[in-house]
């Protein structure tokens, strides 16, 4: 393995201004179970890392917003959200979802910030993230500014994040009573990286479906909106039939 440099920023300012937008061998490092992985695998042989280890905790925490949103920091392990009360509570769909997101090492270092950054199409949390409308806050030098976590990537480990910019939050909408599940199909093991996994939020107007949101992810380059099966849902009862 060829040297490099580790910085270790105490500020996530201190980490962008490391980031260089025009280098792809300098990475910011959340977790590192990616990094780590294609580092192994000889495909990234970075110049500088940059830890995100040390940054200030504001951006590990997890808290209900005043509209009842879900506000979840970008270094938040994922084991953190797994075993949060908050979300098993308010956001059933993301507790079940990770308890078969990969496995238990890679939950207790992975953030979601690095998972969503990394544009992996065989995740679980872009699609399932994706059909609760949730966004992501970006930072950079320039300031903030905020996505959707639908158009965050635009193919195969590819984003509209320039390389100096890191997700510093990701708030989702209360699912305040709303149908959803997440259905994946694994090779081996229910804790595998999905074939395919569809995840689909239900808008409920009395007994019949207002909107529904369906998305597919793995199956595809980056999570994807079925938007004809939205359709024949949309005022349906939600019957054996439909």
């Amino acid at each position: 393995m060829a040297p490099f440099e580790f910085a270790t920023p105490r500020s996530l300012q201190q980490a962008i201004a490391l980031l260089d937008p025009e280098d792809p061998d300098i990475r910011p490092v959340g977790g590192g179970t990616a990094i780590m992985l294609m580092m192994k695998a000889g495909v990234l042989r970075p110049t500088r890392l940059v830890s995100l280890q040390d940054v200030e905790p504001e951006h590990s925490r997890i808290s209900i917003g005043g509209n009842g949103e879900l506000q979840i920091g970008g270094l938040t392990r994922l084991a953190a959200l797994e075993h949060s009360q908050e979300v098993r509570e308010g956001w059933p769909l993301l507790a079940r979802t990770l308890r078969t997101l990969s496995n238990v090492r890679v939950r207790n270092v992975a953030t979601l910030g690095g998972n969503l950054a990394h544009a992996d199409p065989h995740m679980d949390m872009p699609p399932v993230l994706s059909a609760l409308g949730a966004s992501v806050t970006v930072t950079g030098p320039a300031g903030e500014r905020t996505l959707p976590v639908e158009e965050l990537a635009t193919g195969y480990y590819e984003t509209v994040l320039a390389r100096n910019e890191l997700i510093s939050k990701v708030t989702v909408p209360a699912q305040a009573g709303r149908p959803a599940a997440y259905m994946k199909v694994t090779t081996r093991a229910s804790h595998d990286w999905p074939a395919l996994g569809v995840a689909v939020v239900l808008d409920m107007q009395g007994e019949r479906i207002g909107n529904a949101s369906v998305i597919v992810g793995a199956a595809t380059d980056r999570p994807t909106r079925l938007v004809d099966a939205e359709a024949i849902l949309r005022g349906a009862l939600p019957d054996a039939a439909t």
